[in-house]
């Protein structure tokens, strides 16, 4: 993969970059693994907006992505290297030796005409093979990680991410994230070998608010704009603030403010904070 710039003929064509596909292998999508995406534009089944600046985009179907990796035993030959409007990285659809067809997240390194294999045993550790983590040697990148034993991948699904195994002991290996958090993972959870690809993803500059609309995202206006009676921060002849700390218009600050539930039942995994 490549990044493709273009000649400022325009002020949004400065800082404006694409994606040059060069590592996609197949333009369609295969008709047995994809669904209709409805679009719901933030609202809920009342129709109230519970989720601000959603709407409209491009439409997409859904491809449906094998997480769980359970086609245990079955070799799978990669036949196409393709792109995902859902997510940041690439998928690769597996033809198993069965004639049956899946798609599963593209690591960096798998090519097409490569096999990779899924398995509740010990196998070789080449890029894109899964297993439960007991059996993947210590130090090594792995994606697509399951939380609970049978769930599905639900770390590092990301173009560009991993994870790294530190340690084991006892139920558990401890798995460094990304963000430098270190957390225990039960050895029975499944991985996969290497690290998602796509890594020039992240270098991509949109360039322009347009782009933003085609991804559903739309404007955001900022509270000290509005008036006093729709945004705490509203209101004030200027930028006046009214005295209010950045929130929203629920009351929920805006810096800062950590979210998360001081209860929850996952803090005792996590051996390390993530670096702030």
């Amino acid at each position: 993969m490549g990044i493709k710039t273009y000649r400022p003929y325009t002020p949004s064509r400065r800082f404006y970059s694409t994606d040059d596909f060069s590592d996609i292998t197949k333009t369609k999508p295969e008709k047995s693994l994809i669904v209709k995406l409805k679009k719901h534009s933030g609202r809920n089944n009342t129709g109230a907006i519970t989720v601000r600046h959603q709407g409209g985009g491009q439409k997409q179907f859904y491809r449906i992505i094998d997480f769980k990796r359970d086609k245990y035993d079955v070799r799978g030959k990669v036949i196409s290297i393709e792109y995902d409007p859902n997510r940041s990285s690439r998928i690769s659809l597996i033809e198993y030796e069965d004639g049956e067809k899946r798609y599963i997240i593209s690591p960096l390194g798998l090519k097409v005409g490569d096999t990779v294999l899924s398995s509740r045993n010990a196998i070789d550790f080449s890029v894109g093979n899964a297993m439960p983590i007991e059996f993947i040697q210590v130090g090594s990148m792995i994606h697509n990680i399951e939380i609970l034993p049978g769930q599905g991948g639900k770390l590092c699904r990301a173009a560009g991410s991993f994870a790294q195994i530190l340690a084991k002991e006892g139920d558990y290996a401890h798995i460094r994230l990304q963000s430098g958090e270190i957390r225990l993972i039960k050895l029975t959870c499944m991985a996969t070998i290497g690290q998602v690809g796509n890594l020039e993803h992240e270098n991509i500059i949109l360039g322009k608010a347009g782009r933003t609309r085609y991804f559903g995202i739309r404007p955001t206006v900022r509270g000290v704009k509005m008036n006093a009676v729709d945004h705490p921060m509203g209101g004030g002849r200027g930028r006046s603030k009214g005295g209010n700390i950045p929130q929203s218009p629920t009351g929920v600050p805006a810096k800062g403010y950590k979210t998360r539930r001081k209860k929850n039942v996952w803090n005792k995994f996590i051996i390390a904070k993530r670096k702030k």
